[in-house]
C-alpha cells in the first residue's frame, strides 16, 4: 500500500504547530491502538501509519526534508517498518513498552514520491512536456538490496529468533514489540555492504519526461507509476505524484475555464466608444466598447478561455475595462479640459448620471 502524505495522516495542516502534531497523533494514538482494537487489522495499520508520521513531523530536520522532497527525503530508518523510538515523548517510557510496533519481516512497496512542477499559464493551458530531476532511492546494485556485503548474507536474529517480534511484560501487560536490535526484519547483517552501509538501498537522482495535458490548473497531479521510492526486500517501486503550480501572470488571471484581465482604456475612448485591441493566450481579439463606457465595465469574449483538463466546454476572456485619467498634462492640453468642462456646466444629470445621483444621496443624508 502506497504511503500516504503524513500531515493527512494526521489531519493537520502543513503549517502545524509542534504542540498541534503531537495532540493530533495522541488522538489517533489512542484511537486506533491494537490493544484497544484486538484482531483489527486496518486499526492496527492506521496506529502503525500514525507513528510512523509523528516521528517525522516531531523532528524538525525530517520535517524539513520531508517538506522539500517528500518520502524520499527523509531516513529510512524513520520508515514504518521500524519499531520503537518517539513515542515516549507523549506517552513516557512505559506507554512506549506498552505500544510498541510490531510486525516480522515483511516486503513493503516503495514509497510514493511528490514533486512540486512550476508552469506558465501558457504552458498549463496548452500542455506541455518538462524534464525534471528527482532525489530517490534505489536497490543497491553491489549487494542486489540484500544489504549485506558481495559473498555473504544476512543472518537470523539471535534475540527474536528470526521472528522479529519480541514479548515484553509490563507488570499486568504481556505485549509484542519489534525486536530492538534487528528492527523487526527478522536479520541482521553483520557484513554490512560498502556503498549502501546494511540500508540494502542507494540514493540517486534521475531525470524523467513528464507529459502535461492541456488544461491543468494549480493543484492538479500527475501520476508515474512505479517511478517513487524501491520497495523493501524485491517488492514494488512506489509511484511518483507530480503536483502542478501555474505561476503569476502578467496579464491574464485564471478562475477554472475562465480568464480574466484588466483592459486599460482613455477617457476619450471610453466616452466615444470604438473598437480596441485586447490580447488572448491565442492571439490579438478585436473587442466593441460602446460609447459612455465606465470604468469596472466587465466585457466577454467567449470561447477565448481554458479548455479545462477535465472537459467540458471552453471557457470565456473576461476584460474589465479601467478608465485612465490623463497625467502630465500640458498646459494647452489642461486649458482645452478646462474649456471642455465649462460645456458640461448646467447639464450634469445628462452628462454624468452617478455623479448627479450621489450628490442627491449626500443631499438627502445631511438634510
Amino acid at each position: 500500500m502506497a504511503k500516504q502524505d503524513y500531515y493527512e495522516t494526521l489531519g493537520v495542516s502543513r503549517t502545524a504547530t509542534e504542540a498541534e502534531i503531537k495532540k493530533a497523533y495522541r488522538r489517533m494514538a489512542m484511537k486506533y491502538h491494537p490493544d484497544r482494537n484486538p484482531d483489527n487489522a486496518d486499526a492496527e495499520e492506521h496506529f502503525k501509519e500514525a507513528k510512523e508520521a509523528y516521528e517525522i513531523l516531531s523532528n524538525s530536520q525530517k520535517r524539513a526534508a520531508y517538506d522539500q522532497f517528500g518520502h524520499a527525503g527523509v531516513d529510512q530508518s524513520a520508515g514504518g517498518r521500524q519499531g520503537g523510538g518517539g513515542f515516549s515523548d507523549v506517552f513516557g517510557d512505559v506507554f512506549n513498552d506498552i505500544f510498541g510496533g510490531g510486525g516480522g519481516q515483511q516486503n513493503y512497496r516503495g514509497a510514493d514520491l511528490r514533486y512540486h512542477l512550476d508552469l506558465s499559464l501558457e504552458d498549463a493551458v496548452a500542455g506541455t512536456t518538462e524534464k525534471i530531476r528527482i532525489p530517490v532511492s534505489v536497490a543497491c546494485k553491489t549487494c542486489d538490496g540484500s544489504g549485506a556485503k558481495k559473498g555473504s548474507q544476512p543472518v537470523t536474529c539471535s534475540t527474536c529468533g528470526g521472528h522479529g517480534q519480541v514479548r515484553m511484560q509490563q507488570g499486568f501487560f504481556s505485549v509484542q514489540q519489534a525486536c530492538p536490535h534487528c528492527h523487526g526484519t527478522g536479520q541482521m547483517i553483520k557484513d554490512p555492504c560498502n556503498d549502501c552501509h546494511g540500508e540494502g538501498q542507494v540514493q540517486e537522482h534521475k531525470t524523467l519526461s513528464v507529459k502535461v495535458p492541456a488544461g491543468v490548473d494549480t493543484g492538479d497531479r500527475i501520476r508515474l507509476s512505479g517511478e517513487g521510492e524501491a520497495g523493501a526486500g524485491g517488492a514494488g517501486a512506489g509511484d511518483l505524484y507530480v503536483e502542478v503550480q501555474v505561476q503569476r501572470h502578467d496579464v491574464f488571471t485564471r478562475d477554472g475555464s475562465n480568464l480574466f484581465c484588466d483592459v486599460p482604456l482613455s477617457f476619450v475612448a471610453a466616452a466615444l466608444g470604438g473598437d480596441i485591441t485586447v490580447p488572448t493566450l491565442s492571439g490579438k481579439a478585436n473587442l466593441k466598447v460602446p460609447e459612455g463606457t465606465q470604468t469596472g465595465q466587465q466585457f466577454r469574449l467567449r470561447g477565448k478561455g481554458v479548455k479545462s483538463v477535465r472537459g467540458g466546454p471552453v471557457g470565456d476572456l473576461m476584460c474589465r475595462v479601467i478608465v485612465e485619467t490623463p497625467v502630465k498634462l500640458s498646459k494647452k492640453q489642461k486649458e482645452l479640459l478646462q474649456e471642455f468642462e465649462k460645456t458640461l456646466q448646467g447639464s450634469g444629470s445628462k452628462h454624468s448620471p452617478k455623479h448627479s445621483s450621489w450628490l442627491d444621496a449626500v443631499k438627502k443624508f445631511f438634510d
